[in-house]
């Protein structure tokens, strides 16, 4: 009885021994493997870094690891310091090596919901109310059509008068530089917005920050539009409307209270 007892524990021990070593065997299988090999220590990307992130945010989701010379993505970080002020130009996953190439000046950085103005082109921001922005579904690099609305009052000075009301589809398929809440954050992206990159207004998203209605519409317009926009929301209206490209033009005019009804 007590030899069968002894040689259990010893066939135990053996056991344990074994996966002793085999554990330490695995756990150096690496270090085995890259014995004798050119090596240099990167920054590897640990945690989901978001486009826009700064240096700090992104030291945070790194971590340092040694990965042989012939596996070395080209422009590589090695430093951190080296990036200064930029920021993550895309989205970065983790598992892939950090690279300056995917890094930009802070002030370059457009963001999800900017596009480049085109040359030639001015920004103007209105800042209207949901129901004048097709929804909130105006996502930038969309086009929209911006209807004017005007009272005008008839009559000599002196005199009363009648109020006449007009409403015009002033201008065409006009470009959105950008979508914002009213508070100046970049407005929510919906699931389809996410995966283009681009930008969409939602006000039913649970993590809006912003406190009403409203939001911050940024177009592309030359001089000349953009002063009759700005008279418009001064003094009158404006609306917009989602505008793709192929929307017909034809037949749009203006729209008084003699022409409601026609």
């Amino acid at each position: 009885m007590k030899t069968r007892l002894l040689g259990g524990i010893a066939a135990l021990l053996v056991a344990i021994i074994g996966t002793v070593l085999l554990v330490s065997y695995v756990q150096n299988a690496d270090k085995r493997a890259m014995a004798g090999t050119e090596t240099e220590t990167i920054y590897v990307v640990q945690k989901a870094i978001p486009a826009g992130a700064s240096v700090d945010e992104i030291a945070a989701a790194v971590t340092k690891k040694s990965v042989p010379k012939v596996a070395l993505a080209e422009q590589t970080v090695t430093d951190l310091a080296e990036l200064g002020s930029k920021v993550a130009a895309v989205a970065l996953v983790p598992g892939e090596q950090l690279l300056s190439t995917r890094m930009i000046e802070e002030k370059s950085f457009l963001g999800p919901s900017r596009i480049q103005v085109p040359a030639g082109l001015q920004e103007l921001t209105l800042k209207l109310p949901i129901e004048r922005v097709a929804g909130g579904k105006v996502t930038a690099g969309d086009t929209v059509g911006i209807f004017l609305s005007l009272d005008q009052a008839t009559g000599t000075e002196g005199e009363a008068g009648t109020k006449s009301s007009k409403t015009q589809l002033s201008f065409h398929k006009v470009l959105v530089t950008a979508a914002q809440f009213s508070n100046g954050t970049a407005a929510q992206t919906g699931d389809a917005g996410a995966a283009s990159g681009t930008s969409q207004v939602s006000s039913t998203s649970a993590t809006k920050t912003q406190t009403d209605e409203t939001y911050l519409i940024t177009i592309a317009r030359n001089s000349a539009d953009a002063e009759r926009i700005v008279f418009a929301a001064e003094f009158g209206k404006v609306y917009l409307s989602k505008e793709p490209g192929d929307a017909l033009e034809e037949g749009a005019s203006y729209v008084d209270s003699s022409r409601l009804f026609r």
